[in-house]
């Protein structure tokens, strides 16, 4: 840089100097003391026509002499400013190139990493070239990005740490649970007195409340682990009316049956999604349940109706999002996870789950893919 402006300097002090010296200098004159010796010596021959012819050929021949020292002066000085001229654009294109890659280049992929960094790409390191202006300036910028990266898989690690606590946690609680639950049970066979009855009963609805707040818990964060395996096999009906049948706990659901059908489905998880559904139906409604089944566009397709108010038509599409409860829900315990957990594991199955209003009631719509159907 410093090389280039000293150049660039210098030629322009030459080009001013010897410009300036060529055109100080006075122009060749007209010798005339030459002109009186000649009018003299063409006086001499007597003959003023042929004094007349020599002095005009003397004077022809000094003025010929003078434009051509004129000329080769002017020539001169135009080839040495065609010189400084392209001395300036070299030096001038020289810089320009110099500027693009030593400058321009650099930040420009100082700009494009910047972008990079900020939609969180943090893979991808800067190029650098440590012989631009900015090469310790672009490490910097890189070290930053490592440090980042750094800190987003520290975080990434922790976060799934916790995670996987909270899952180990709500697994191990299910052991005392179950074990609580067989001595309510036990209890319960053993009581004679309505009192004692009543608090068994009470200590026994409180206890599957826990219990499901457990499994919500537990299956919620295997879910965000990438951790709840799912084992399709090939089902039949009768094993799907069974695990309807097993749900309904409380007998609420009316005679139903299912089509002969293969599906394609994990028998555990297809019991956890009727679990959902159903105890859904005796918190929000608890009315009569009707089961209802078809085969259509190579599903089957299974609707669980019960005959409470639903939902807002507004809030539908939204009732299997995670977390999201309906405004109709506030006095009722619950988190929000059931159906969205449904949904998931019948997606995973190559299913799906939605929900409808009807004007008698509430609807979830539980989809499950045939067997030896292709998966499109």
């Amino acid at each position: 840089m410093k090389r280039a402006l000293l150049i660039i300097t210098v030629i322009a002090v030459i080009g001013f100097v010897t410009v300036h010296f060529a055109f100080r200098s006075d122009a060749p004159q007209v010798d005339a003391v030459a002109i009186h010796f000649a009018i003299q010596a063409s006086m001499e021959s007597g003959s003023m026509q042929e004094a007349v012819a020599q002095q005009t050929a003397f004077l022809v021949e000094l003025t010929d002499e003078v434009d051509a020292v004129r000329r080769n002066r002017d020539n001169a000085v135009q080839i040495f400013l065609y010189v400084i001229i392209t001395a300036f654009a070299v030096v001038g294109i020289s810089l320009f190139i110099y500027y693009e890659r030593k400058i321009l280049s650099p930040f420009r992929k100082l700009e494009n990493f910047a972008q990079s960094v900020a939609v969180g790409n943090l893979d991808i390191p800067l190029e650098m070239d440590k012989d631009n202006l900015f090469g310790a300036f672009t490490e910097s910028f890189d070290l930053m990005r490592e440090e980042l990266l750094r800190a987003r898989e520290n975080e990434i690690a922790a976060s799934k740490s916790k995670k996987e606590l909270v899952a180990s946690l709500a697994h191990d609680i299910n052991t005392p649970v179950a074990s609580v639950r067989s001595a309510i049970d036990v209890l319960r066979l053993k009581a004679k007195d309505e009192a004692d009855i009543k608090i068994l009963d009470s200590a026994s609805g409180k206890l599957e409340q826990i219990d499901g707040l457990i499994t919500n818990l537990f299956h919620s964060t295997l879910e965000e682990l990438q951790e709840l395996k799912i084992n399709p096999i090939d089902v039949q009906n009768a094993e799907i009316c069974d695990i309807i049948k097993q749900s309904d706990y409380d007998g609420k659901c009316r005679s139903f049956s299912i089509p002969d059908c293969l599906v394609l489905a994990d028998l555990m998880r297809l019991r956890q999604v009727f679990d959902n559904i159903i105890k859904n139906s005796y918190k929000y409604a608890n009315t009569d349940i009707l089961i209802k089944s078809f085969i259509e566009e190579e599903q089957l397709f299974i609707e669980v109706k019960d005959f409470g108010a639903g939902v807002a038509e507004k809030e539908l599409s939204l009732l299997t999002s995670k977390f999201y409860r309906g405004s109709n829900t506030e006095k009722i315990d619950g988190y929000g996870l059931g159906l969205y957990l449904s949904k998931n594991l019948l997606e995973r199955m190559s299913g799906g789950l939605y929900c409808e209003n009807h004007d008698d009631g509430f609807v979830v719509v539980v989809m499950l893919r045939l067997a030896g159907v292709q998966n499109i």
